[in-house]
Order: C-alpha cells, then sequence, then structure tokens
C-alpha cells in the first residue's frame, strides 16, 4: 500500500495532524528554554529547575491520559468522531497562544493542563477515525501513512525552534515580538490549520454505530486487564500493547527535562539538542509506512517484538556517547525502532476493536503513550541525579520488560505470510547469486 492508495479522509487527517505536530514539539523545545530563561517568575514551588521544567511538561501528558478514555468512549457512543477532533484542535490552539500570556509558573502548569485536554480530546477520535476509514487488509499501512506525516511534524518543529527563538526579535503587523513569542504563535497556527483541514476535508465514515451496539450486547465499551487464551490467564492483548507503549515513551520522553545537562556533557547548542531530539522523528518517517504495510502481509507480531530488540541498545546508547553525532545516531535507531512497534501495535488493537469501540480501544495504547511522556520527564529529571547514564539504563529495562510481556501475552490477529520464511529465502537468493 503506497501513500497515493490511502483513503483521502486518512490523508487529511495525517495533514492535519502533521500541521498541529509542528506547533506542539516547538514546545518540547521551547518550554525548558522559557522556563529556565527567566521571563516566568513565581517561585518554584521549592523544586529545582530540572523538576520543575519536568512537572510542567509532564502535566501534559498526564492529563491527557486521564481524559483520553472518556473522550474515546463518547466519541463510540455518538458516532461523531469529526467533532471531537476540531474540537480538541481549537482547545490546543487557545492553550497554545495563552503560554505567550503566561509570566509566572502557576500559569504555565494550568496551560499546559488544558493543552494536554485538547490533545486529549482530538487523538482517540483521530485514530479511531482512520481505523474505521480501513480495513484488515490495509489497516497497517493506514496506521504507517498516517504517523509518517504525523512524525513528520513533529520532527520538523524541533529543529526549526531553536532557530526561531535565538533569531528574534521580530516585527508581526508593526508590533515587535521575542522569538519565544513566535513560537507560541507557531504552534497556535499549527493547531488552527489542522482544524481547518479537518473540518472542510473530513468525514465521518458510513458505520451504522446503533446496530453494532445491538449486536454486540449493548455495546461493550471495556477492556479486560485478564482474558483466556486456550484455557490459560493471561494479559489481554490491547492492554499489554498499552503496557509496551507505556514504556517505549517513557524512554523516548526520558530525554526532555535533560536538555541543558546533555548540551554541557556534549558541548552543544540547542539547535544540535532540537536536530537530536528529530532524529527519532526522522527514522519514524522513513519506516512507518513500509513497517505498516509489510505488518498487512506478514503479520503484526514479529515487527514489534523486532523494533522492541532494537529499541533497547539504542537507548542505552544516548547515555553512553560523548559526542553530538553519537546522539543523533542512537536516536535516529530508536526512531526506527519506534517505528517498528508504533504501527503494528495500532493496527492490532484496530483488528481486535469493532468499529463501535474503536475510539475506546485504541484510546488504551494512545493513553498509555501519553501517560508514558508525562512520567519520563519527570523520571529522567529525578534519576539523572544518580548519574548521567541511569535514566537511560532505567528506559532500556523498561523496553526489556516490555519485550518479554509482548512476546509471551499478545496473540497475532493478522495472519500472514512467513517473514522468516521470506527472509531466508530472500538471503539464500541473494547468496546463491554468482558473481560477475
Amino acid at each position: 500500500m503506497g501513500i497515493l492508495d490511502t483513503d483521502r479522509r486518512v490523508l487529511a487527517l495525517a495533514f492535519a495532524r502533521m500541521a498541529d505536530s509542528i506547533g506542539n514539539s516547538f514546545l518540547i523545545i521551547v518550554l525548558p528554554l522559557y522556563i529556565g530563561s527567566g521571563m516566568v517568575s513565581g517561585g518554584t514551588f521549592g523544586l529545582s529547575t530540572a523538576l520543575v521544567t519536568g512537572l510542567i511538561l509532564s502535566a501534559f501528558g498526564f492529563f491527557m491520559s486521564g481524559v483520553q478514555p472518556i473522550a474515546g468512549n463518547l466519541s463510540d457512543k455518538s458516532g461523531k468522531r469529526k467533532v471531537f477532533v476540531v474540537v480538541g484542535l481549537l482547545i490546543l490552539a487557545v492553550s497554545n497562544f495563552a503560554y505567550s500570556l503566561a509570566g509566572n509558573y502557576s500559569a504555565m502548569l494550568l496551560i499546559r493542563i488544558g493543552q494536554g485536554i485538547g490533545v486529549a480530546v482530538t487523538v482517540p477520535a483521530t485514530v479511531a477515525l482512520v481505523n474505521d476509514l480501513s480495513t484488515d487488509d490495509n489497516r497497517g499501512g493506514s496506521m504507517g501513512v498516517f504517523n509518517t506525516f504525523r512524525m513528520l511534524g513533529f520532527g520538523i518543529g524541533p529543529v526549526a525552534a531553536g532557530t526561531v527563538i535565538y533569531g528574534g526579535p521580530y516585527t508581526l503587523l508593526g508590533y515587535g515580538i521575542t522569538g519565544f513569542e513566535a513560537a507560541f504563535y507557531i504552534a497556535t497556527l499549527g493547531a488552527l490549520v489542522g482544524a481547518l483541514l479537518v473540518f472542510v476535508l473530513v468525514s465521518d465514515p458510513d458505520v451504522d454505530f446503533d446496530a453494532e451496539h445491538t449486536a454486540d450486547a449493548g455495546g461493550d465499551h471495556s477492556i479486560a486487564v485478564f482474558e483466556q487464551h486456550d484455557g490459560h490467564g493471561t494479559l489481554d492483548s490491547v492492554f499489554t500493547l498499552g503496557l509496551a507503549s507505556l514504556f517505549m515513551a517513557i524512554g523516548i520522553a526520558i530525554l526532555s527535562p535533560l536538555e541543558s545537562i546533555i548540551n554541557n556533557h556534549l558541548g552543544q547548542s540547542a539547535t544540535l539538542f532540537g536536530i537530536e531530539f528529530a532524529a527519532f522523528t526522522l527514522g519514524q518517517v522513513v519506516m512507518q509506512t513500509p513497517v505498516g504495510t509489510a505488518s498487512d502481509k506478514y503479520g503484526r507480531k514479529p515487527f514489534i517484538l523486532i523494533g522492541l530488540v532494537f529499541l533497547i541498545p539504542a537507548t542505552v546508547a544516548q547515555g553512553l556517547v560523548a559526542t553530538p553525532l553519537g546522539m543523533i545516531g542512537a536516536r535516529f535507531v530508536q526512531g526506527i525502532a519506534g517505528a517498528m512497534v508504533f504501527a503494528p501495535a495500532f493496527a492490532l488493537a484496530g483488528d481486535i476493536a469493532r468499529n463501535s469501540n474503536a475510539g475506546t480501544t485504541l484510546s488504551v495504547l494512545t493513553m498509555a503513550f501519553g501517560l508514558g511522556t508525562a512520567i519520563g520527564p519527570l523520571a529522567g529529571g529525578w534519576l539523572v541525579s544518580f548519574g548521567y547514564v541511569v535514566p537511560f539504563v532505567f528506559a532500556a529495562a523498561l523496553a526489556t520488560l516490555g519485550l518479554v510481556l509482548v512476546y509471551t501475552q499478545v496473540e497475532e490477529t493478522h495472519s500472514g505470510e512467513d517473514l522468516g520464511a521470506e527472509l531466508t529465502r530472500l538471503f539464500l537468493n541473494r547468496d546463491s547469486q554468482p558473481a560477475d
């Protein structure tokens, strides 16, 4: 499945998420610098600057995770996904703009909470829409295309953020604005563009939710933690994927509050840190669509396992490298590993979900990832006090646990060709080619 073969509504959702992701990812770089710039006052709640930065960054993830199951469930019951996506993006736009008016830590925390709620309203409905617009034969490819553009936007922001901040002040319509204000306005514009694209180009799919609810004995919108497989009690596959997503997100986000420490350790600028952060995203962009499409042919679980295997050394390496180039390489490999988990995991959960409860089912993964982005900065800010490498070793240990859980608890939902046999065949055929 190629990008041009994707449903136009999925492409519109992908472009919308790319637009608002550019703005959101600006803030990953901007907020720690803004908090440490002296422009924010009002005390640090008795905490260190690194920890209060982690607290503000984490508030987004905690509230995003808490609201997502509710928003996903409501979008299932109403069957009106588009409304949730547009309203959530508008909330996000208002929150992004409000940063330009904030001058104290309490206001920053409240705005960050509002931002988390906006994303929470948007994400489950968006992913459920992609799922509703896909079939079992192309779901992996659709999820891959969607995540490719989302992550492309997420990667552009950090690279440009440092340039925007330090390129200021600017003149906008005759008014002088700082680099920080310019970054907040860009984030606001990204959310507004996303909302406009969805409003104009996306429609809810023709799914009879009421009929599905009746057929499903009232529409059970719950996710079991345990379920029976061949007479043995095991963890539910979607719940297990949620745990793996949680562990992976912690490992990705653990870098965020360490920006100043990493810059000092590697002797680099904020721009280089932005490039390192974006290297993860580049790996995602390169691999998401081909891996998602391949999971439609070879099954979901093998790619998830391979991704988790590569995630472990790539995470540890970030605490061991001594140069910016080494950090860029480690983050890029981590991005490839993440791509091999993302699209197949969402496709596997989508295979399990009925259209009528796709929002609830898929919100388990989006909620878990959001919770991981909340725990990661807090864990990083605390664990680094025990040693520079400690946060990365901790994250790698979590990835190892995720690998074990997925291998033992997740059942394949999409049978296809044997990936191992295909790789062996390709290797043997290549090996048997006569020399020129």
